[in-house]
Parts: C-alpha cells; sequence; structure tokens
C-alpha cells in the first residue's frame, strides 16, 4: 500500500476487527478466569492471540523485522497488563456488573486498547513515510 491515509485507515480497520474477534468469539472462560492472577497461563494466551492477530495488519503496511517485533511485544505487554490491572480493581474492590466501577474499569481497558492500536497504526503509517 502506498496511500498512508488509505493504510492507516485499512490498519484500524484490522485491528479494530481484531480486538472484537480475540476479545469476544476467541476468548475463552479459562483465559477470562485467570487473566487477574499474574503470569498465569490464561491471561498469557489471551495477549499472545492478540499479538498474532495484530500481526494480520502486517500484510497491509509491512514494517521491518526489528519493528514488527517491537509492536507485537509492546503490544502484548500493554494488553496483559491492561487486562490484569482491571481484574485487579474490579476484585479488590469488589466490583460486578451491577456497580458503577465495574463499567468504568471495562470502559477504561478498552480504551487503553484502542489507544493501542492508534499507537500501532500511527507507527506503521510513519515507516511508510520515512522509508
Amino acid at each position: 500500500m502506498t496511500d498512508p491515509f488509505a493504510g492507516l485507515l485499512v490498519v484500524m480497520i484490522v485491528l479494530q476487527i481484531k480486538h472484537f474477534i480475540c476479545d469476544y468469539p476467541l476468548q475463552t472462560a479459562y483465559q477470562l478466569r485467570n487473566k487477574g492472577t499474574y503470569g498465569h497461563p490464561g491471561g498469557i494466551i489471551h495477549a499472545l492471540i492478540h499479538m498474532a492477530g495484530t500481526s494480520v495488519s502486517f500484510l497491509v503496511v509491512q514494517p521491518t523485522l526489528v519493528l514488527g517485533a517491537g509492536l507485537l511485544v509492546a503490544e502484548g505487554l500493554v494488553h496483559y497488563n491492561v487486562d490484569w490491572t482491571k481484574e485487579q480493581l474490579n476484585r479488590r474492590l469488589g466490583y460486578t456488573a451491577a456497580n458503577n466501577g465495574f463499567w468504568w474499569a471495562i470502559g477504561a481497558d478498552q480504551l487503553i486498547h484502542h489507544l493501542t492500536y492508534s499507537a500501532i497504526g500511527g507507527t506503521l503509517v510513519y515507516q511508510m513515510l520515512v522509508l
């Protein structure tokens, strides 16, 4: 893809679809139940699935190997720790779906994930412009 605007738009669409698929249809009860235990394979698997999904956006705008690996690792670390933090807040404060705080935590979690995708898309397009 040579048009940076089109590249950014398509990358963002791919990442939004990826997010839905990885956070809803592909997320298992095992992952959901264990994301709040730091280092548990359930949360790690969930983050790895997101990383694999993000790599699909590299078919639209191809990063260098180092940049692509860096973006995947950064996303995995951010995704894992944001999910863990959300779970910790809800558990420690006793929030359930009946509490406003629960929904604030979910909303903040989703916002940070989507801002991460903005950073990934922007980085890919920036690389496209300078290389």
